[in-house]
This record gives C-alpha cells, structure tokens and sequence, in this order.
C-alpha cells in the first residue's frame, strides 16, 4: 500500500506539472490548436481516479467506474449511426450487455468473459432486428452495433479484468498500460503537430502523420523500458517489447476509430466537430491496446 500510495503521489504531481505546461503554451501560442491534448490530459485524470479507486479502495469500485465509461463510450457511438425506430429494441439489448459483460469479470468466469459478445451476442443481436421490423437496412444496424459492443464493450472491459486476472500486479498493469497509450498518442499528436508533413489519412484525422508515429513509437518504446521495473513483474525483453506492441495497437486503434467516425458522419461535420471531445476520442486507442496487451501478457506469463 505504501509503494503504491508513492507511486500514486508521483502521479498526480507529473499530471499537474503537465496541466500547467498544457494552460502556459496555450497561452503562449494561441495560433496553435491544442485540444486534442487537452482532452488527452482529462482522459488522464479520469484514469487516475479509477486507479486510485482501485488500488486505494477495492477493484469492484474500479469495475464499476469502467463499466460506465464504457456505456458512455458506447452511447456516443450510437449517436454517430443513423438510426430508424425499428433499432431501438437493438440498442437496448447492446446496452443490457454491458452489465453481463462486466458481471463476467466480478465472477472470474474468464470462458463467458472472452466469447459472450464475439459469439453470444454476434448471434442473438439480430433477432430484436428481424422480429416484425422488416430487412430494411438490417446489415448496417446489426453490424454497426456489433462493431460498437466491440470496441466499446468487449475492448475496454479489459481493462477491468486486469484487476480480477491477477490482484497482485493488475492495478500496475493497468497504470502501465494507460501511460503508455496516452503517451503514445500525445507524442504522436505533437510530432505530427510540429513537424509532420505526410499525412495518413487526411480525410478523417489530420493529425495522423508517418513522421508522429515514428517519434511516438521510439518514445513510447523507450518510456516502457524505463519505467516497466517500477510497475510491472515483466522481464526486460518484455518490458521493451510492451512498448513497441501498444504502440502500434495504440496506432491502429485510433486510426479505426478516426476512419469510423468519419465513414458514419459522412456529411454531417458540425457533428463530427463536436465528437472530437467525446468519450469516444479519449478511449480510442485503449479499445485497441486493452485486449491486445492483456491477452499477450496472459500467454507468455503465469501471473495471469
């Protein structure tokens, strides 16, 4: 509790050095469009609290809280989809699984946990679709729903399970895991910011470019080897090797997320502005990194 409690301290004391940073240089350069980062920064203290709940308190508490992030993440994401009145009954049987899929994880019952919204729910999703609401735009509703529950659902409840997988490191790991993400995708926004000159996909993120991923890839690598001894149980070859992997997943996720976004509000830009400060844009990579980082660790590790 005591080596947790300091690196808790440490925490908040970097987040707030990076706060004042983050208001001096928006003052400084007004000409210049932070708020990807400042919502980056939000992002952090949100996770800080559901660490601190975790580690401080009890990981239900921190269950909990991850689970109402993911509803949000997953109510503004059925925003962006154009609906018809026969797809409420479809979202309301999405949003009744979030409770399910986290019920899994209090109950440890890790087979449920990894095959209930891919299997499960892949095959039950449809009938509150096909029951007397006729084919109508049946594959776009059912199969945006789907990909919503997993990424919203399914990838970040991850997450929480880190806690439930392993009691003795999963709040560390969790810490690790969260850092690097959002280190990855702050130095990838400012890199591109900066310098960065060749775009990858101009038409949905233009703070995507080769020049941010590479800057974001080398720190993020070189962060996770430094800091991986003082939060996780992983071995040096891993501890460098965690880097490069939620890097890249981290790229990907936000990449899908981007391209997402803009595919489903094709035409509607006003809309597509105001996602930019959603729960959507904070978590984008995580629904990525999550599973992908869990999953690796739980192979090649018996902690897990």
């Amino acid at each position: 509790m005591n080596s947790s409690l300091f690196t808790l301290i440490l925490i908040f004391a970097g987040l707030s050095a990076i706060q004042l940073i983050y208001y001096i240089i928006g003052k400084v350069q007004p000409d210049k469009d932070y708020t990807p980062l400042g919502s980056r920064i939000k992002t952090w203290w949100g996770m800080l609290l559901i660490f601190c709940l975790a580690t401080l308190f009890n990981p239900i508490v921190s269950l909990l809280s991850l689970m109402v992030l993911s509803f949000f993440a997953l109510k503004e994401y059925f925003s962006m989809i154009r609906t018809k009145k026969a797809d409420r009954r479809l979202f309301l049987w999405a949003y009744l699984s979030i409770p399910l899929q986290f019920y899994w994880i209090y109950i440890e019952w890790y087979g449920m946990f990894i095959v209930f919204i891919p299997v499960y729910v892949f095959l039950l999703l449809p009938l509150p679709r096909l029951i007397n609401k006729g084919t109508g735009g049946f594959l776009r509703s059912v199969s945006s729903t789907q990909w919503g529950l997993m990424l919203m659902v399914f990838g970040l409840s991850h997450l929480a399970y880190f806690q439930f997988a392993t009691p003795q490191y999963g709040a560390e790991l969790v810490l690790f895991l969260v850092v690097l993400t959002q280190l990855n995708d702050v130095v990838h926004f400012l890199a591109s910011l900066y310098f960065g000159k060749r775009k990858i996909v101009p038409t949905s993120n233009p703070h995507l470019t080769w020049e941010g991923f590479a800057c974001a890839f080398v720190v993020t690598t070189g962060v996770s080897y430094l800091i991986y001894p003082y939060l996780t149980p992983l071995t040096p070859t891993f501890g460098f090797l965690s880097g490069m992997l939620i890097s890249l997943s981290g790229f990907f996720g936000s990449l899908t997320v981007s391209v997402l976004k803009r595919d489903l509000l094709i035409g509607d830009n006003d809309k597509f502005d105001a996602l930019k400060m959603s729960y959507l844009s904070r978590v984008d990579s995580l629904t990525y990194t999550s599973p992908v980082f869990f999953h690796v660790i739980r192979y090649f590790f018996d902690f897990m």
